[in-house]
């Protein structure tokens, strides 16, 4: 007969391994809201200081906690928290130079009784400023030599068995992402700072601005409001954007002239069209924004107003380029 520790939840459906984990993350939330939330803003605290010491943070890990752990060292760095995995077998043969003193440690560990952490334990200790756990248990080895202990613990893994790290490791996910995001809440950590960490992938892409993606110098299409309109429809031509800006001297907005009020005109004044001055047909109000704007807003905007161009101007209205719907979609963002 199987000594194998079976729990009583119905594994005839699928849905009840993922009712199992979502159990295990309301739990969690629970305990962020109540008792644990003293600890969770101590361990950002702790990260905060590290940050502002210019000292960085190790998180540490082994086996599921050590899959957990590298992604808790990436979503710090990429939310703007200095940061790096270290495992546990390789910091003793050599890997633990990495670790500076003023550092703060973070070690994720179900048990808190991992025998590679736990040797790891009088060099951590000597080395870094703070040890943070992420820990199922509060009376083990490693929890009791931590300055702040996170609770992670669950009251059944998903695993028909109760063995296989399931719940377990979704509840470190999930307490390390909030804590990540927290630290970066905390230092005012905008969509902008993000951008100018995610250049690449589709992310990127929607992060760009509309400064980076507009038709600038001599792509730019441009007319005086004197400019005739046989010059005009030339200057739109060349350009191949479907429309020109109307400038004054200083470069400042006037109005616009696309495609669309060309076709108007030539259905209004047929022969006559060319003799008329970009200022006499010009739309006064174009659609315009800001350099820094990004692209996905850009694209809202275009979509919201019916228009394939937006001008790009600064505050004093000075003309900076002019971005058109064909950019955004070589970002794939339509």
């Amino acid at each position: 007969m199987s000594d194998i520790t079976t729990t009583s939840a119905d594994f005839t459906r699928p849905s009840e391994f993922v009712r199992i984990e979502a159990a295990a993350l309301d739990e969690l939330a629970r305990r962020l809201d109540g008792p644990m939330l003293p600890a969770f803003n101590e361990a950002a605290a702790l990260l905060l200081k590290s940050i502002s010491l210019q000292s960085r943070i190790i998180v540490t890990g082994i086996g599921k906690s050590g899959i957990i752990a590298r992604k808790l060292a990436a979503t710090l760095r990429s939310t703007g928290t200095p940061a790096h995995y270290l495992h546990p077998a390789d910091a003793v043969h050599g890997d633990l130079g990495m670790l500076s003193r003023g550092d703060t440690v973070l070690a994720l560990s179900a048990s808190g009784e991992t025998e590679e952490l736990l040797r790891l334990l009088p060099l951590l200790k000597r080395l870094a400023d703070k040890l943070v756990t992420f820990c199922g248990c509060a009376t083990s080895t490693l929890a009791q030599a931590s300055d702040v202990v996170l609770d992670t613990s669950v009251s059944t893994e998903a695993c028909p068995h109760n063995l296989a790290p399931t719940a377990s490791t979704t509840v470190m996910l999930a307490l390390g992402d909030a804590l990540a995001l927290e630290v970066s809440r905390r230092r005012g950590w905008k969509a902008e700072d993000f951008a100018q960490l995610h250049p690449g992938g589709r992310l990127g892409k929607r992060l760009a601005r509309a400064g980076d993606l507009m038709h600038t110098g001599d792509a730019l299409p441009r007319v005086s409001s004197t400019t005739p309109m046989p010059q005009v429809i030339y200057e739109m031509s060349r350009k191949k954007l479907g429309m020109t800006t109307v400038l004054d001297d200083a470069g400042h907005l006037l109005g616009m002239i696309s495609d669309g009020d060309l076709r108007r005109l030539l259905e209004h004044d047929g022969g006559s069209a060319l003799n008329h001055t970009a200022g006499e047909i010009m739309n006064h109000y174009p659609v315009t924004i800001a350099a820094s704007a990004f692209a996905s807003s850009a694209l809202a905007l275009m979509e919201e107003k019916k228009i394939t161009s937006l001008i790009v101007t600064a505050a004093d209205s000075r003309v900076e380029g002019v971005l058109h719907l064909h950019d955004l979609w070589t970002l794939e963002l339509i």
